[in-house]
């Protein structure tokens, strides 16, 4: 019935146009005009025109499964947020791979949200790259560079997601998945950190599947300094595990190496001094 009527309204509008009816040329309609903030001019400076990253702050629908209370960043924490995004993410890879690398291998854009998103089984999700054309960060208002453990866990985000997206572009060995195989499981919430470690995995989360356990050893590499990384493997107390790991850190390593011509060790040297000078 909806396109019957529809049909028939365009019918009479367009005879109307043929009698040359004089018409109102003014649409009723009037386009928004919203006037840029210093924080839309920080954001185009520094991802849309250089690296044709587009950022949301303003919660949309569409971009968002239904189901979830999700809401806006208070608007403070936004240009704060994107600063340690530029400098532990953007700023350290070009330092060491180039600056071509982030404008050829990047989201189109970035999404954040200011709250937790918290699913059905009671993990929290801090962040998702989606088809390797989005990422979103959650949490962006319990943003505090003070609190260095809760800072860090978005530098730990940033560097998971955006290995996903490096990864749908060159996929690593999938001989990586072949190192714990019988590890992988759906329930790894239900595992403690210091059995996930002794079985081989250096978070819960990366037993979930090969693909995230490859972004958690890449994230975790590149979350804290290679002197806190190598303390953190070594206490590692089942030496099976341990091993399991270190072959699993040799993997991260040669792909970076001989698909993106990345030293990760540096590409680690540097996040960290990034890292550092964010921190208060």
């Amino acid at each position: 019935m909806k396109k019957l009527y529809i049909t028939a309204v365009l019918a009479l509008s367009l005879a109307a146009c043929n009698n040359k009816e004089s018409l109102n040329p003014e649409s009723v309609i009037q386009p928004r005009v919203t006037a840029k903030t210093p924080l839309d001019t920080y954001i185009y400076d520094n991802f849309q025109r250089p690296y044709n990253i587009i950022v949301t702050y303003n919660y949309i629908d569409a971009d968002f499964e239904m189901g979830k209370y999700f809401y806006p960043p208070i608007e403070a924490k936004v240009q704060p947020m994107l600063e340690i995004v530029k400098k532990v993410w953007i700023d350290a890879y070009t330092q060491v791979a180039g600056q071509d690398f982030i404008k050829n291998i990047a989201p189109r854009q970035i999404s954040l949200i200011g709250g937790y998103n918290v699913n059905s089984d009671g993990t929290i999700t801090l962040g998702f790259a989606d088809s390797g054309m989005k990422i979103t960060l959650f949490n962006v208002d319990q943003l505090d560079t003070h609190n260095h453990s809760g800072t860090r866990q978005y530098f730990h985000t940033i560097h998971h997601e955006y290995c996903h997206i490096i990864n749908q572009k060159k996929p690593y060995s999938e001989e990586y998945g072949k190192i714990t195989p019988s590890g992988y499981t759906s329930n790894w919430y239900n595992v403690k950190l210091v059995d996930a470690n002794n079985a081989g995995f250096i978070t819960p989360y990366s037993m979930l599947n090969d693909i995230e356990d490859f972004a958690e050893m890449t994230s975790g590499m590149l979350s804290m300094s290679k002197t806190a990384w190598d303390a953190k493997v070594n206490a590692i107390s089942d030496e099976k595990g341990r091993a399991f790991i270190r072959k699993k850190e040799a993997f991260v390593v040669e792909y970076f190496k001989s698909e993106w011509n990345i030293d990760i060790y540096q590409l680690q040297e540097v996040v960290e001094n990034q890292m550092l000078s964010v921190l208060q």
